[in-house]
């Protein structure tokens, strides 16, 4: 089936004409139809068009691509998954999509979300929940969701995805697939609407680890349009897939391999582990004292940004409008009615974190322990060239199983979280199965190391192998 190939593979067969670009479109447009009803990964559908423009380059070009719905699509809805944004078109393309249509990608449509990006599971979307094609009563992870379980699917070949906590590598390991965080600044946040804006990337998710190192290229790169965007030169990533890890120095992060593990997933990882010893890699055991109160510090940080960066939502400019009698009125009804519970919630958060006798004593606190985690690291470095631990401590649980428990919502990102407070690369590779479901090996790599990190992925993901696919009619 062409929608079960890679976007490399695909563009061999395509430049061999071994079939038509529209055949491809009717085919992975054919897998929408078909388990859409099942799955519920998209908000909008675009019909993408092949190009035939023979000129241009790169292996994306007639591949369906999925954009998840919080970035700006021009004339095209795009919504955060949030009644208050239901109906919002934007007047430009954030720059990733601008370089994706430069790539002449074939877009199927906007993704599924949990609402602003705020979430682990995609249930918290105004619209519907999405499910893990692994199994249709569990969650796809989120905030991503959608993105991850339109690539599992075969509802897409690869996506976007953005990341504030774990959102690209989480769902990516929920839904058996590869998904990379890049450096913070690596790619242009210009278009992608704001939850928490030192935190926030924009990512690939793929089939494999090559189609994430093409896709990566394709969006990298400098956007004066983003005061945030690192002007730094742009390696040839894919050139990074080799094989050869021999003398790597592989950390394993101990405080993310101990208790709150499913033991599936320690077995699984640790498994996977050695086949990278077993390639030549070392592996050695690295500590990160204060990597316990990255969760916390989280929940400070991306609240108080939140807090700031959702205030336009006012009703006044663009969006939803409540109907009242007077201003004031106007601006509570359409904020209330036009938020979900979990934004409000973290809104809520956020602002008094941010309050008058307060901001020293938690978002303060929380910057402080934000600088030591990054100390951590820098003293993690010194003794590996890349850090592992599982992607998440669980594989994906069931629908409604954590919605009356934000807490345990949150733990779910635990070992996600670190990375973007360190503004490092990360990326999930699936690894195994535990019980039936997919399990995701985190490599986390230096400040623009992104080629390690690929590198080490590319390496385990040609040692494990893993060929198992969801079994979705």
């Amino acid at each position: 089936m062409l929608y079960e190939l890679t976007a490399y593979e695909l563009n061999k067969k395509l430049q061999k004409k071994e079939f038509s670009s529209k055949e491809l479109t009717d085919a992975v447009n054919s897998r929408i139809e078909s388990v859409e009803k099942n799955v519920d990964a998209y908000v909008t559908f675009i019909e993408g068009k092949p190009d035939n423009n023979d000129n241009v380059a790169g292996i994306f070009r007639n591949i369906p691509v999925a954009v998840k719905d919080n970035i700006c699509t021009k004339g095209i809805k795009t919504t955060c998954s949030s009644k208050i944004l239901e109906n919002y078109v934007p007047i430009y393309d954030a720059t990733v999509v601008k370089k994706l249509k430069e790539a002449r990608v074939a877009f199927t449509g906007k993704t599924n979300l949990d609402e602003f990006a705020m979430g682990s599971s995609t249930e918290n979307s105004a619209f519907k929940i999405t499910k893990n094609p692994w199994d249709t009563k569990r969650v796809p992870g989120g905030s991503s969701g959608g993105s991850a379980a339109a690539v599992a699917a075969g509802e897409c070949i690869a996506a976007l995805g953005s990341d504030t906590g774990g959102s690209i590598r989480q769902p990516a390991s929920f839904c058996g697939v590869v998904g990379m965080k890049p450096t913070y600044g690596l790619v242009s946040r210009y278009g992608l609407v704001a939850f928490a804006s030192s935190l926030d990337q924009i990512g690939p998710i793929t089939k494999d680890v090559t189609d994430c190192a093409h896709l990566l290229k394709a969006i990298a790169g400098h956007d004066a349009f983003d005061s945030t965007s690192l002007n730094t030169e742009i390696p040839d990533y894919p050139k990074a897939l080799t094989s050869n890890v021999k003398g790597l120095k592989i950390g394993v992060i101990k405080e993310l391999v101990a208790e709150g593990i499913e033991s599936g997933i320690e077995h699984v990882f640790s498994e996977a582990a050695k086949k990278l010893e077993s390639k030549g890699a070392q592996i050695v055991e690295v500590s990160m004292p204060h990597i316990e109160y990255a969760l916390p510090a989280y929940y400070l940080i991306a609240p108080s940004e939140a807090s700031s960066n959702l205030a336009r939502f006012d009703g006044v400019r663009y969006g939803f409008r409540a109907q009242a009698e007077d201003l004031l009125e106007m601006y509570k009804k359409t904020r209330s009615v036009g938020f979900g519970e979990e934004v409000k919630r973290r809104i809520m958060l956020g602002t008094y974190a941010l309050s008058t006798g307060y901001f020293e004593a938690y978002y303060g606190q929380a910057q402080k322990i934000r600088t030591l985690i990054i100390e951590d690291f820098k003293k993690a470095f010194e003794k590996a060239d890349v850090l592992v631990s599982p992607t998440t401590p669980s594989t994906a649980f069931e629908i409604g199983e954590k919605t009356d428990d934000p807490l345990q919502m949150y733990l779910s990102d635990i070992a996600t979280i670190p990375a973007n407070l360190a503004g490092i690369p990360a990326i999930s590779v699936p690894c195994g199965l535990s019980e039936g479901l997919p399990v995701g090996f985190q490599i986390m790599g230096k400040h623009l190391d992104e080629m390690t990190v690929l590198k080490t992925a590319y390496a385990l993901e040609q040692t494990i192998e893993f060929k198992e696919k969801p079994k979705l009619n």
